[in-house]
């Protein structure tokens, strides 16, 4: 056997799901592989179809390798950014609250984090796509991390998540996903952690829940923090969509719903 599969053996033995260049240098003479043939023997192994490459210097065992479960995709994504949380699309199927099946993975970061970045939309590592979202480091709210098989994966909770939806509902498969979202979760939905999280972030999020929460069967009584918060314009309930629809003056909400729901 060659010091590279040795090298797989000995990864897979001592429970190296995802690894990095560093780590294969520091057991690299216990298999008989030079410092120097480090770097090739990786290329090598993930040519082979051994390894996978999840970014520089950054590498996982692939499904191959006898013995061994591969790395989740969500495992992956903690390891490709950091700080990082499972959001928007990925959460709401996560939490149940979607019937659709995400084709990408989103991540939320902070700003001024690396994230890779692929050539087109997203990041490909084998045959997931991962999506990052960055966003202001005192956004950076409302996780939760969870035993996810053998890794820890953290997610943004229901909470934050849903609001999420009402901020940037193109990540969540458009506001529609979103509404219907808050149906499914009407019964379990925290009202005064949403509350919360919208007050913390800004007046347009606050509306937005409020005018979909009293949709969802809300009495107009319970959410009368979000209603009382001073706006000086008209926000759009889908933030992604253009500027059209009626007004609703209760909430300050362009209703621009147009072909997508019915408010």
């Amino acid at each position: 056997m060659t010091p590279a599969l040795q090298l797989v053996q000995k990864l897979a033995a001592e429970g190296y799901r995802i690894f990095s260049t560093e780590d294969v240098r520091g057991m690299a003479p216990e298999v008989g592989l030079s410092a120097g043939y480090v770097v090739q023997a990786l290329h090598h192994l993930v040519r082979t179809g051994w390894l996978v490459r999840l970014r520089k210097g950054l590498y996982t065992l692939s499904s191959a390798v006898p013995g061994i479960s591969p790395a989740h995709e969500f495992e992956v994504a903690m390891a490709l950014v950091n700080p990082a949380a499972i959001s928007h699309f990925s959460a709401m199927h996560h939490y149940e609250l979607t019937d659709q099946i995400p084709h990408h993975v989103f991540v939320t970061t902070t700003s001024g984090q690396s994230a890779p970045r692929g050539a087109g939309a997203g990041y490909r590592v084998g045959d997931t796509t991962y999506q990052f979202i960055r966003m202001r480091p005192e956004r950076f709210f409302g996780t939760e991390t969870v035993w996810l098989g053998e890794a820890r994966v953290t997610f943004t909770d229901m909470a934050r998540t849903l609001i999420d939806g009402l901020t940037m509902p193109q990540y969540c498969g458009g506001i529609a996903e979103v509404m219907h979202g808050f149906e499914m979760a009407r019964d379990r939905l925290p009202l005064g952690q949403m509350i919360d999280y919208a007050m913390r972030l800004d007046h347009a999020t606050v509306k937005r829940l409020g005018w979909v929460l009293e949709q969802t069967g809300f009495e107009r009584s319970a959410l009368s923090v979000l209603q009382e918060v001073g706006v000086t314009g008209y926000t759009k309930l889908d933030a992604s969509g253009s500027r059209e629809g009626p007004y609703n003056r209760t909430w300050m909400i362009q209703e621009n719903l147009s072909g997508k729901v019915h408010p």
